[in-house]
């Protein structure tokens, strides 16, 4: 058994998962616009940076940019399918199909059949956040990807490539900064030894990662009124109180459709999960509940807890439904 997936095999399974996420976003270009929807408008914003010219003070400019070929392709090409949607629904299908592979890579890593990493990536897929979220004209496929990117990079102890991801991370979506370095702190604490080296490489992935998240700001209109806009904003949606906010994260269906099966069917088996992974995992998501609370953000939360700990679950799901299998080295 293999410890690692081929390249060769990388790019046939990135072909399929990526026609896999094509399908399941379908609906998108011909059932519903959700930028005219009130639960996802946010999507008509991230399309008006598709139509503009490319600018980095763009706000969460990566998946829009990497939409612009996609959307130059199409326009005038493609009958009654919105160019900018069909753009962000390749980016997004190109970004989601990567975060299979890197479960699949991961669930290698840590031991288990190729099997049991393949369902892992095929539960991550057709879970309710994917079709609804990430392939919705939205920007979290770029959050789960590099958060998932992370995961790999500190399994296979590659702490380099933190600061390789901090930049397009964030700049995917600005919440991937706090995430990303809390998860990457908490890893390195569940070590032993604790090396100040590793140390080092969270530093230098944080300090990238607050150069992106200001430039986040700026697109709000410049550095220091960008940042009072976003201060404002998250005052107006905490105006409800902490804990109100909280049972009204806990309680909203989206979480309950996201986690109502990926929940029983994780926990089971999440003792053969690497435990430095396990902890670093409880502890962003909880930030992120309180983060989500804090700003009354409702369902929205549950977009972040599976980013964080979707490929977790998926995996530790799919080792329970493959127990029969002698799926560990």
């Amino acid at each position: 058994m293999h410890d690692a997936i081929s390249i060769r095999n990388a790019l046939l399974l990135g072909l399929l998962f990526f026609l896999i996420c094509a399908g399941l976003g379908y609906p998108i270009l011909n059932r519903y616009d959700p930028g005219k929807l009130p639960g996802t408008s946010d999507a008509a914003e991230y399309c008006n940076e598709v139509t503009s010219p490319l600018s980095v003070f763009s706000y969460r400019p990566l998946v829009p940019a990497l939409a612009k070929p996609f959307y130059w392709m199409a326009s005038g090409r493609i009958a009654t399918w919105n160019p900018a949607l069909f753009g962000m629904l390749m980016a997004a299908s190109i970004l989601t199909a990567a975060t299979a592979v890197t479960i699949i890579a991961i669930g290698l890593r840590c031991g288990f059949s190729y099997a049991t990493s393949l369902l892992a990536a095929l539960l991550f897929l057709v879970n309710f956040a994917v079709p609804n979220w990430n392939l919705a004209a939205y920007v979290d496929s770029g959050e789960a990807l590099f958060l998932t990117l992370v995961a790999w990079s500190l399994l296979s102890a590659r702490w380099y490539l933190l600061p390789v991801w901090a930049i397009p991370g964030t700049l995917s979506k600005e919440t991937f900064a706090p995430f990303a370095f809390t998860f990457a702190i908490v890893w390195w604490l569940t070590e032993r030894p604790l090396r100040v080296g590793k140390l080092l490489w969270i530093a230098a992935f944080g300090i990238l990662a607050c150069v992106a998240v200001l430039f986040q700001f700026a697109s709000s209109g410049g550095l220091f009124s960008g940042t009072a806009h976003y201060a404002s904003a998250m005052a107006v949606y905490s105006g409800v109180g902490f804990f109100h906010g909280l049972i009204r994260c806990l309680m909203a269906h989206e979480l309950w459709f996201t986690f109502i099966w990926l929940f029983p069917l994780g926990l089971p088996r999440i003792n053969q999960m690497d435990r430095r992974w396990v902890w670093a995992v409880a502890a962003t998501s909880v930030m992120g509940l309180l983060l989500g609370a804090y700003n009354n953000a409702q369902g929205n939360t549950s977009r972040a807890l599976f980013n964080i700990a979707g490929p977790l679950l998926s995996l530790s799901a799919a080792a329970l439904l493959t127990m029969h299998e002698s799926q560990r080295i």
